[in-house]
Formats: structure tokens, C-alpha cells, sequence
């Protein structure tokens, strides 16, 4: 099994800075990739970016140039850093670990909650 633990959500104004990590623990030698999703109230739970073991980024196009996501392979930690937020990308942000075997996301942290104001 692998324990993900967000941390770092707030309320911040339009055009602020908020940074969220992601704690892996456990059985981390079974996941290939940790990825940011969000899901904002009534909407469908959306992808944010992947960050794979050897570092390789990918990110939604709603997000690419303001987010950064990094890693920390000896700590098993993944950052989210978020520039130039906007009221939309107010939601929940869960960190989800993919499993190498199957290649699915099983894994699932609890969420924090990310508030921009406008």
C-alpha cells in the first residue's frame, strides 16, 4: 500500500502564490508516477499534471506556464507550485500515485483545499 498526505492549501487573492506538497510513504517502490487532479464543487475531478520517477512533467493546458511541479525522489515528495492563480482554479487538489504494474491511479490522498479570490 501507498499513503499520500496533501499539505499546503489555502485562501489566497487572484494573481497569489500558493505551493502544495505530497508525502509518499509506504510500498513507494510500486508507483511510477505521482499526478495532481482537482475538482472544483459540481465539476468532474480534472487532471492537473504528472510528474513520472525520472521527473518528466506534464501538465493540463489550463495550468501550463503558471504551474511547476517538482520532486524529490529521497523524500518521496512531490511539490505543486502555483503562480498567477485564478478564481477557476479554486478546488480540491488530491495527489494520486500511479501504480508501475497496471498502470492505473489507486492511490489517493485525502485533498486540500485551494481558494483563489477574485
Amino acid at each position: 500500500q501507498v499513503q499520500l498526505v496533501e499539505s499546503g492549501g489555502g485562501l489566497v487573492q487572484a494573481g497569489g502564490s500558493l505551493r502544495l506538497s505530497c508525502a509518499a510513504s509506504g510500498s513507494t517502490f510500486n508507483i511510477n508516477a505521482i499526478g495532481w487532479y482537482r475538482q472544483a464543487p459540481g465539476k468532474q475531478r480534472e487532471w492537473v499534471t504528472t510528474i513520472t520517477n525520472s521527473g518528466r512533467p506534464d501538465y493540463a493546458e489550463s495550468v501550463k506556464g503558471r504551474f511547476t511541479v517538482s520532486r524529490d525522489s529521497a523524500s518521496n515528495t512531490v511539490w505543486l507550485q502555483m503562480n498567477s492563480l485564478k478564481p477557476e482554479d479554486t478546488a480540491v487538489y488530491y495527489c494520486s500515485a500511479r501504480r508501475r504494474i497496471s498502470g492505473t491511479w489507486d492511490y489517493w490522498g485525502q485533498g486540500t483545499q485551494v481558494t483563489v479570490s477574485s
